[in-house]
Order: structure tokens, then sequence, then C-alpha cells
């Protein structure tokens, strides 16, 4: 059965960078969202494997959704990674403090995504 992932973020170039890029990849059930919120309301509705957020997005931001993730007991332990343009210590220290398990600044490399993705889904 495919892993599913949640890609959460408002940049539709970035967010089609990033599907292409996990696409590439082999066979995963992607689902975007261009916010937050967005993301919030496809999580109950599939049970993803994966979840990767902007930080920098109207109405609910990536620092939100980690913190609502690792808050609910359905979504505790699903693996999350930050990709952000935001790449100070303090930002990525932030991040992981709330519970991402991985911070990726942008611009990256495709490789290194890939190299994340299979990390924790395998």
């Amino acid at each position: 059965m495919a892993k599913k992932i949640l890609i959460a973020e408002d940049s539709a170039t970035m967010r089609a960078l990033i599907v292409s890029t996990i696409a590439a990849m082999g066979d995963f059930d992607i689902f975007e969202a261009a916010n937050g919120f967005e993301a919030l309301r496809i999580l109950p509705r599939e049970k993803v494997d994966l979840v990767i957020t902007d930080i920098n997005m109207p109405d609910i931001n990536g620092l939100e959704l980690v913190a609502f993730v690792r808050g609910n007991a359905n979504y505790k332990n699903t693996p999350l990674i930050i990709v952000s343009t935001e790449g100070s210590q303090r930002d990525r220290e932030k991040g992981l403090a709330l519970g991402a398990n991985a911070y990726l600044v942008k611009p990256f490399l495709p490789d290194a995504l890939q190299q994340l993705v299979r990390q924790y889904l395998n």
C-alpha cells in the first residue's frame, strides 16, 4: 500500500517542486494543502505517514501546524519535516523544539529531501 504524504506549502511553485521530488522516488499518495488550515482539514480524512510543511503560510502557519500535530494523540508519532526559507539557528531550534523531526532550508537539493523522506518512511 502506498505511503501517504501531506505537503503544506503556500507557494504553488514550491509545492509542485516538492511533489515532483517525492513522486520521482516511487509510489506515494500525495495530498497538497496551500496553508495550515487546509492541512488541518485533510489530516482527519487521511491517515498520513509523513507531513512536510513550510513555516510562513497564511491563516495557520507551519509552526502552529507542527504544534497541533504533536498535541493530537492521533498524529503525535507522525514524522514531520519543515521546509522553510527561515534558515537561522533560532528558527531551526524552534521548529525542532515544537516537535519537527527534521528542518530543511530552502533552496534545498532534491536529494536532501528524498533522503529525509526515505529516513522517516522506512
